[in-house]
């Protein structure tokens, strides 16, 4: 039995084959995201005991809106979303707000039991082209996304003390040098901060799939995916250039506290509620 379960929107009535469309632009530029939304948010509880993470609201606009409104004023024109916790919510907002975007979604069963890494491997059969690699809990201008298109860039923030997660180094030209994953924030030297959003070229995520398919045989379904970035890096296979994301203009959403700090900040208005959203249906249909 297959891993996951795919369903695909469609754009009117005749269903759209796979690679229906430029994973880029004319320009080089990329145009299809993948968003990993399969978690259930347990440090956001009680608010996520209902609701999927994404759908938590930061001054009444909910977190997948903001990000819907960024694609669509950055040019994307397809998103890949895995989704597992409460996906049927997940699947109802993005049918009402797609706003022109082509939707493709693949179910994580496994959600509760594994890490981002294996979300991040079942995307490997539907990613076909460059892609931004973007998780559901950040809020942040549509402007810094745009940043994003071009391929193989990381997003970083200066490192602040109360910052938890994988931090990286780099050189003086923007070049990532090493990852250190789940680093503790109070030990020296350690840089930036990711932002957990990522652009990957096409060259790159066929040697990601080769190292995720090699991780998850071994049962390291666990770990975070970040650990193959840091291994690629680490034997010089992959070069990523860095994207400064400004102090105060993003944001990443993971605990209540998290939460607090966002309600403070002040997006552009691209990157808030953003252009109004059309209403598109189109057919669902698993596979």
């Amino acid at each position: 039995m297959n891993e996951a379960i795919v369903s695909r929107r469609c754009r009117g009535k005749q269903e759209l084959p796979s690679r229906w469309n430029s994973s880029t632009t004319g320009d080089g530029l990329i145009t299809t995201a993948l968003l990993l939304a399969a978690g259930a948010g347990t440090r956001l509880q009680p608010l996520t005991d209902n609701c999927p993470k994404c759908l938590t609201e930061v001054r009444g606009v909910p977190i997948l809106r903001r990000l819907l409104s960024c694609l669509v004023e950055e040019g994307f024109r397809r998103l890949v979303v895995i989704v597992g916790y409460r996906n049927a919510q997940i699947r109802d907002y993005l049918e009402r707000h797609a706003s022109g975007l082509t939707i493709d979604f693949v179910d994580c069963r496994k959600y509760a039991t594994t890490n981002n890494i294996y979300s991040l491997w079942l995307a490997r059969e539907h990613m076909r082209g460059p892609f931004v690699l973007i998780e559901s809990d950040l809020v942040f201008d549509s402007r810094l996304l745009g940043l994003m298109r071009v391929r193989d860039r990381i997003a970083i923030a200066t490192l602040q003390s109360q910052m938890l997660g994988t931090t990286v180094s780099i050189d003086e030209f923007g070049r990532v040098t090493s990852f250190r994953v789940g680093a503790d924030p109070c030990a020296p030297g350690l840089g930036h901060k990711t932002v957990n959003l990522y652009s990957l070229s096409t060259a790159t995520w066929r040697e990601v799939v080769r190292r995720l398919d090699r991780r998850i045989a071994a049962g390291k379904v666990h770990d975070y995916y970040e650990v193959v970035f840091a291994e690629m890096v680490a034997d010089g296979w992959l070069t990523l250039q860095s994207v400064h994301f400004d102090e105060g203009r993003w944001c990443e959403i993971d605990t209540l506290e998290d939460l607090r700090a966002a309600e403070l900040l002040s997006f552009d208005s691209r990157g808030g509620c953003g252009p109004r959203m059309t209403r598109r249906w189109s057919s669902l249909e698993g596979s």
